[in-house]
């Protein structure tokens, strides 16, 4: 069954007024979120398999060469291998100081360790203060679209003096298109931003689990480095 082009989207689009052309148009934001939702979701799921794959490592490692192995440039450019790395340079860099105590090598390891996992935090972190803002504002977005859309039906009677169906529906028409698009927009930004948090805040726990492991055996290394 053909659906009539006064009720496509096309032809909703093209009847509707200059405001409510307009408000559409900025709830087309929603297709640049979902460029933003595919691009987060890739990125963490190979973030948390990088991770995964690190803790495994890191589990089964009784020496810190077990756990640096072969250096891979392909996995440092994960998070989590870019965490491990950040580890493993500062764990060269203090075998050359004898005057520090092993505490004092764990504790710099393990802080440059954290600073690099806050960094990777925050790049996995970006974009999403867009997909909260989206989410909460579209739907008032669409609100205003609605609601000038309904405004221009009230105009439309009183200009005709009718109130008929063919007087009154083209503003409502704008009116729930309007609603339906800030609808359209808001729903996925709110799900997916919410799915990406709790998704960023379990990669985070990995983590702690993950330098702890690593510090302990890369300050060995350290200690190892001044006999």
């Amino acid at each position: 069954m053909n659906v009539p082009a006064s009720l496509s989207v096309v032809s909703l689009f093209e009847n509707a007024d200059a405001v409510v052309k307009t408000v559409l148009l900025l709830l087309l934001g929603s297709v640049w979120s979902w460029a933003v939702i595919v691009d987060k979701a890739l990125r963490l799921r190979g973030a948390r398999h990088s991770a995964r794959a690190w803790m495994n490592r890191a589990s089964d490692a009784r020496a810190a060469e077990e756990l640096i192995g072969e250096r891979d440039g392909a996995a440092a450019n994960q998070p989590a291998g870019a965490v491990i790395a950040a580890g493993i340079e500062e764990c060269m860099a203090v075998t050359e100081d004898g005057a520090e105590t092993f505490a004092e090598r764990r504790d710099r390891i393990e802080k440059a360790m954290r600073l690099a996992l806050s960094t990777q935090l925050r790049q996995l972190e970006f974009r999403l203060p867009f997909l909260a803002t989206l989410g909460a504002a579209a739907p008032f977005v669409g609100l205003f679209g609605t609601v000038w859309g309904i405004m221009r039906s009230f105009n439309a009677i009183a200009a005709a003096n009718n109130t008929s169906l063919a007087v009154v529906a083209p503003g409502i028409a704008d009116a729930l298109f309007a609603t339906a698009m800030g609808l359209a927009a808001a729903i996925p930004a709110v799900v997916f931003y919410n799915k990406f948090t709790v998704d960023i805040g379990r990669f985070a726990g990995i983590m702690q689990g993950l330098i702890g492991r690593s510090v302990g055996l890369l300050s060995r290394v350290a200690m190892n480095g001044d006999d």
